[in-house]
């Protein structure tokens, strides 16, 4: 593989330029809130203004801890506001800040008052959704609804996000989306990461943070932006914990235990968790396809039952004031039994009633799963501005699956059998990452500057063995069965700078180069078969800019923009033929090429809470899944890969929480998008898709007697299209919770019923290339749920000192 010089001189020139940046200095505050018996008053909303002129210079909120910090303040004089629900509001006018001062505030008391729905900007309460100017996040630690769910099912649930017929994620209407898990990217696609998702706890869950234009330091992957699933950890002083048992019982059971612990101090952060799960569950799909003067009639019914195990422990060593240092260890292990049951019945297009013939494939599978990630960090602070972060990081992820499928030919009425052809599959895949990242920050000229480098490699070893079995024992099919290996290297460097633009701009801007040296190597078992290997060897630029206007202290104006790029990944490079039956497969493709998408946002917000959004994004090339008839077999069709010419999709999304009542509160979401796909194939392959598609999403809470809290949320999703060419029908959902706390709050009962309308299915039709198909499918998703949390240890207050790992603005996407 072609190896290049260039990117390491071009790094290490960035990174030594990014250390001699001559610094600047800047002041803050601090302090922490609380109620008149000395319970802290989390989330309220703070404003720091000057006296004179009363210019709002900084906003923010305190933690759940009550807790607040704002940063980047000139030396002045001060007046500071505080507003929360249930209190008065809070003005401390005699606030004096010195050049390079971090002033400690203390403990500052509000009193107790009634509620004004005019004054109240943010609740007491954690709301299920929070929009900020660079991401929107949704909180799961504490909503009833999310009592027995799984990583993949809260997505679902998540604002802008779509998960479609094959669990294929996209944010706003767009494809590519970059799942990270505590600021690491995920490296799994497919159904390797259907599978981490679903055994992935709500429970462990703490947010999930949407992130649809990153800057200049994120990695350039993802044309939709960056999924990152933030996971529970606590960082009270001394010794902390909890244990959670959930049960839920739809059509099959589930059931999980998890446990966390964290023990804290001035030197020293550890902290672990694990947890156990099982359960089972089914996926049924049909599907009505003409193709080549023939109609099927297809049946897919999947049923499984899984086991799982994670543990996650770390450590952080606190050196000083300045200096941290973090070890964190993670992994895992799912076994997943499915059973396939396929049956196509086949007849003359033109006497559809007239059966030819039926097939039927009642396949089993196995599938082994487990990972393991190890980071070590380093982090810098001097408080002043000037930080530096270094990461390590190597992923193994072990993935085995064997499947064994006879598939049986009947005649007309499925009483004689005709011919039997039994197949089976065996596909171990071993994915190995290699990370090594360095971010650098300071103060320069009244802004900051940021700078940074990373190198991974991704190395995918996949063998794809096929067996034919005429007399029960097994064959292989050397002309079906091959090994694929992909070796991807990316050098990765950025610059960014921000800063103020007179009192009411600010300003931002970044840029990102990334090499990309990759190979896809196909290795057939018969010399005839073999192909040379697919190279990617590119450099590509990616730049990002965002401009803030503050036209007043109610209005907010932003407008960003940005370059970022999607590479094909092994699952779908590799064109091998993974059969579903005899007429039903799926293959990639190796000639696939990176789609680049150019994404423009335009953002208001109003109160610093109700928000509205309009992007535009224009990707060339997109990366998108087909589904075409076979040109062999005119019976059989399948699901592949290609590039369109192009997708230009306008998107539109607006938020809103709203206190209705003292006892009710309530949140709404609505977004709406129009995508336009367009490529030509040649030999009638074309497309010319329209799609108008929006989605209105709501959460009302309320404070019920006996201090029980109630909670009802749902979604509705207009018609829409998946992939190039899958044009869906509406769907929507209806869930509700109860929630009640015992033993001074440190026992939570929660009792969930989710899609208690049983709607959350889709259904909807393509038409390529000469292939109609129609389909619809369902999956556990109507259940209740039991959910039984208990915390233990001590109460003292969070520390104010941030710990490395996957917490520091290094490990984490998105800092602050």
């Amino acid at each position: 593989m072609k190896q290049n010089a260039l990117p390491w001189r071009f790094l290490a020139a960035l990174f030594l330029f990014t250390n001699s940046l001559l610094t600047a200095q800047n002041a803050g505050i601090k302090g922490q809130l609380q109620s008149p018996t000395a319970e802290a008053v989390g989330f309220a909303t703070l404003g720091i203004y000057l006296t004179e002129g009363g210019e709002l210079k900084k906003a923010g909120a305190s933690d759940e801890s009550g807790i607040f910090e704002l940063k980047g303040l000139e030396p002045g004089n001060y007046v500071l506001k505080v507003n929360a629900i249930g209190f008065n509001n809070l003005i401390r006018s005699d606030i004096k800040v010195d050049a390079n001062q971090q002033l400690d505030l203390g403990v500052l008391t509000l009193t107790a008052g009634s509620i004004s729905l005019e004054e109240v900007t943010v609740t007491a309460s954690r709301v299920m959704v929070e929009i900020k100017p660079d991401r929107t996040v949704f909180n799961v630690e504490g909503t009833i609804n999310s009592a027995g769910s799984d990583g993949m099912t809260l997505l679902r649930k998540a604002p802008n996000v779509t998960v479609d017929n094959n669990d294929n994620i996209s944010v706003l209407g767009r494809s590519g989306v970059l799942l990270y898990v505590d600021g690491k990217r995920l490296p799994l696609t497919g159904a390797d990461l259907t599978n981490y998702l679903q055994n992935l706890p709500a429970e462990q869950i703490d947010r999930i943070e949407i992130i649809t234009n990153p800057g200049a330091k994120y990695e350039a992957e993802g044309n939709a932006g960056i999924i990152d699933i933030r996971l529970k950890r606590d960082q009270n002083l001394g010794a902390n914990g909890s244990i959670n048992a959930t049960a839920s019982q739809g059509h099959y059971h589930r059931a999980n235990l998890s446990g966390t612990v964290n023990y804290r101090n001035k030197t020293f952060n550890a902290f672990a968790n694990a947890g156990i799960g099982n359960g089972a569950g089914f996926n049924n799909m049909t599907f009505f396809s003409r193709l080549n003067g023939m109609v099927q009639d297809e049946v897919n019914n999947t049923n499984n039952d899984f086991s799982s195990n994670n543990y996650r422990f770390g450590i952080d060593f606190f050196l000083g004031k300045k200096h941290t240092i973090g070890l964190l260890v993670s992994g895992g292990d799912n076994q997943r039994n499915n059973k396939l049951y396929n049956r196509i019945t086949i007849a003359p297009e033109n006497t559809p009633s007239l059966i030819d013939s039926i097939l039927v494939a009642n396949s089993k599978a196995e599938n082994d799963r487990s990972q393991g990630t190890y980071n070590l960090n380093y982090r810098f602070d001097n408080a002043q501005g000037r930080t530096l972060n270094i990461d390590l990081d190597y992923g193994a992820y072990r993935n085995g699956s064997y499947r064994y499928q006879p598939n049986q030919y009947y005649n007309a009425d499925e009483t004689v059998p005709l011919t039997l052809i039994v197949n089976s599959f065996d596909t171990p895949s071993d994915i190995d990452i290699y990370t090594f990242t360095t971010d650098f920050e300071d103060k320069l000229w009244d802004g900051t500057i940021g700078a940074g480098v990373k190198y991974s490699k991704v190395v995918s070893d996949n063998l794809f063995l096929v067996y034919d079995e005429p007399n029960g024992l097994p064959v292989r099919d050397d002309r079906r069965s091959n090994k694929f290996l992909y070796d991807e290297q990316v050098y990765a460097g950025y610059v960014n700078y921000a800063r103020s633009l007179g009192k009411k701009w600010q300003f931002s801007a970044g840029l990102r180069a990334e090499l990309t040296d990759a190979q896809g190597d196909l290795q057939a078992f018969l010399p005839e078969l073999e192909e040379p290997p697919v190279m990617f060897d590119y450099l590509s630029w990616f730049p990002s800019a965002g401009l803030t206007w503050e036209v007043s202290e109610q209005h907010t104006l932003a407008i960003s923009g940005g370059r970022r790029i999607n590479r094909p990944d092994y699952n779908v490079l590799n064109p091998f033929n993974n059969q579903m039956s005899q007429l039903s497969y799926e293959k990639g493709n190796p000639f696939l090429r990176p789609e680049i998408v150019n994404n423009l946002e335009l953002g208001y917000t109003l109160s610093h809470r109700y928000n509205l959004k309009l992007a535009y994004s224009k990707t060339t090339d997109q990366i998108t899944r087909l589904i075409a008839p076979d040109k062999v077999d005119p019976r059989a069709g399948f699901i592949t890969w290609d590039n369109l010419a192009s997708q230009t999709i306008l998107s539109v999304s607006v938020s809103a929480p709203v206190q209705i009542t003292k006892w009710w509160n309530a949140y709404f979401n609505g977004s709406a998008s129009h995508i336009n796909n367009q490529a030509d194939y040649g030999d009638g392959g074309m497309v010319d898709v329209q799609a108008f598609n929006y989605t209105i999403f709501q959460q009302h809470t309320f404070d019920l007697p006996w201090a029980i809290k109630g909670e009802i949320s749902g979604y509705y999703s207009g018609p829409g299209v998946w992939g190039g060419v899958f044009l869906y029908e509406s769907n929507w959902g209806l869930n509700l919770g109860l929630q009640r706390k015992f033993l001074k709050e440190r026992l939570n009962v929660r009792l969930a019923a989710d899609d208690i309308f049983y709607e959350t299915g889709w259904d909807g039709y393509s038409d390529f290339n000469g292939l109609y198909s129609y389909g619809g499918g369902r999956w556990d998703s109507r259940r209740a749920s039991i959910s039984l949390g208990y915390c233990f240890g001590n109460d003292k207050v969070k520390s104010r000192r941030r710990s490395t790992g996957l917490e520091t603005e290094a490990g984490r996407v998105g800092g602050e």
